[in-house]
């Protein structure tokens, strides 16, 4: 048993940037203290956040009830602090303040409108989101799963025309339709299977209960298809359809918060609510073991045709996703390590590209690969940026993607799935094959016929610039020093 220190650290940390959000509409008008009040609170955040850090590293774990069970009937709202919530808080907590910077520089690089609706909302979402990383039971973990899908819904509807509404639709007809109609029935199913205890705490949720292998598989297809912003095939396409929003939003919500939520989640359900051991006696891992595989192969083969940018990194994105599912579904200490560790190294990839999508668009204008000839001589720090984020993702070194691809593919081999470990293989080829052709055409190809030559370096605002640098080193440093992800990794999976 665990090792249990009482505090409302957590709590403070999650209402950190809620508490922000009516203060941000109140100086609406004064657009520096609305700014200042944002990075204030993403500095208290991730402050708060990193005060929990020694206890969590020490072996112990944060535990606060904010409101208590109900007779048995109702089981309470609890906040859990342990390795794994710790990881997700800090990459989340860390990469707002960054993508707040970068807000400022792309929302008014480009004028946009209702600015003020766009960071309160935001920080609204950055609430949620570590909500879910403390959630101490799986009711608490399911609450702040809706408040995050409500919560970022008007953001991705930001621009409000016929394409923004259509992909909100989209987005609020996937995220809620599946938590509703799978997540919740799985979630009072466990809440009677497990005689009224969600807890994270001890021993995982369904250990020791009557579980045949039919009700355990259509209890955790339940579970990952109803978290379904886990991005898994066939309940992906509100991620591209999603890409409408601003950049800002798709860097830190849809490369960090929300998708990352989606694996958080299940990476819950495989730890906490069934077990390894349940699901290795039950053997119906290996489902979902092949319905990442499918979708991690599928989404690559699909990145490789898009032209838009963003949507490219959208397909990517759902097959990063699926990495991680894959990894914790082969049920080996090293694969659920690997998993937990590229949470953190995919984030910094992904939204590295994320911000350089958007840098250009910012400078430029331009959304399409095809439009990017010799954008590397007049944009060398942003494209040098997407060269580091393209190698981290795909796996190259020296970035932290390498890292956690090791140890999923170390993890496949314990399992003795080789096939699926082909498939990791099979798939970082991929990874390679639609990025970087990117990085060809804007270094080593010459800009359009017809188009104005661009003498010297014409960059985005140093706004936008700044914070894709900072996120490009982090995905290096995180290959020369990934030691506190691994000792939180290791707190989770014993492993070695």
């Amino acid at each position: 048993m665990d090792s249990v220190v009482h505090s409302s650290l957590p709590l403070w940390a999650c209402l950190a940037s809620l508490l922000a959000a009516p203060a941000i509409v109140l100086f609406r008008r004064e657009l520096f203290l609305r700014e200042a009040t944002t990075f204030v609170a993403a500095f208290v955040k991730f402050g708060l956040v990193l005060a929990m850090l020694p206890i969590i590293t020490s072996g112990k774990v944060i535990e606060f009830t904010l409101v208590e069970g109900f007779g048995g009937v109702v089981a309470p709202i609890l906040f859990r602090v342990d390795g794994l919530g710790m990881l997700f808080a800090l990459v989340a907590s860390s990469l707002w303040i960054v993508t707040s910077l970068y807000a400022i520089g792309y929302m008014r690089g480009l004028h946009e409108h209702s600015q003020t609706r766009f960071f309160a909302f935001f920080a609204i979402s950055l609430s949620a989101t570590l909500g879910v990383a403390f959630a101490g039971n799986l009711l608490t973990l399911y609450l702040f799963y809706e408040m995050l899908s409500l919560a970022t819904w008007p953001l991705v509807t930001h621009h409000q025309d016929k394409e923004a509404r259509t992909g909100g639709r989209t987005y609020l007809t996937y995220l809620l339709g599946t938590s509703i109609g799978f997540a919740l029935p799985a979630l009072i199913f466990t809440w009677i299977k497990s005689g009224g205890d969600l807890s994270f705490a001890g021993d995982a949720i369904l250990a020791s209960a009557d579980l045949g292998p039919a009700q355990g598989l259509i209890l955790l297809l339940a579970f990952c298809f109803g978290f379904s912003k886990a991005g898994m095939m066939p309940f992906h396409s509100w991620l591209p359809g999603a890409m409408v929003a601003p950049t800002p939003v798709s860097a830190l919500l849809h490369a960090v918060a929300v998708v990352k939520v989606g694996v958080f989640c299940v990476i819950r359900v495989f730890t906490a609510v069934f077990g390894v051991d349940l699901l290795a006696k039950l053997g119906v891992a290996t489902v979902i073991s092949w319905i990442a595989a499918f979708t991690v192969i599928v989404s690559s083969l699909i990145a490789m045709s898009q032209d838009n940018l963003k949507r490219r990194l959208a397909f990517s994105t759902i097959g990063q996703l699926s990495y991680i599912v894959l990894g914790v579904s082969l049920l080996s200490a090293h694969a659920v390590q690997g998993s937990m560790m590229h949470i953190a190294m995919h984030a910094f990839g992904k939204i590295t590209l994320f911000f350089c999508a958007g840098a250009i668009f910012v400078a430029t204008g331009k959304k399409y690969v095809s439009q990017l000839s010799g954008l590397g001589k007049t944009m060398p720090f942003t494209m040098g940026a997407f060269a580091i984020g393209a190698m981290s993702v795909t796996g190259v070194p020296p970035t932290g993607g390498l890292l956690s691809k090791f140890y999923l593919v170390w993890g496949a081999a314990d399992a003795q799935q080789f096939a699926l470990l082909a498939v990791y293989l099979v798939s970082s080829v991929l990874n390679g094959v639609y990025f970087f052709p990117v990085v060809y055409r804007a270094f080593f190809k010459p800009a359009p016929e017809g188009e104005a030559a661009v003498e010297g370096i014409r960059e985005a605002p140093l706004a936008c610039v700044l914070p894709l640098s900072i996120t490009a080193v982090g995905s290096v440093l995180l290959f020369f020093f990934p030691g506190l992800l691994l000792e939180l990794t290791k707190l989770m999976t014993g492993a070695q």
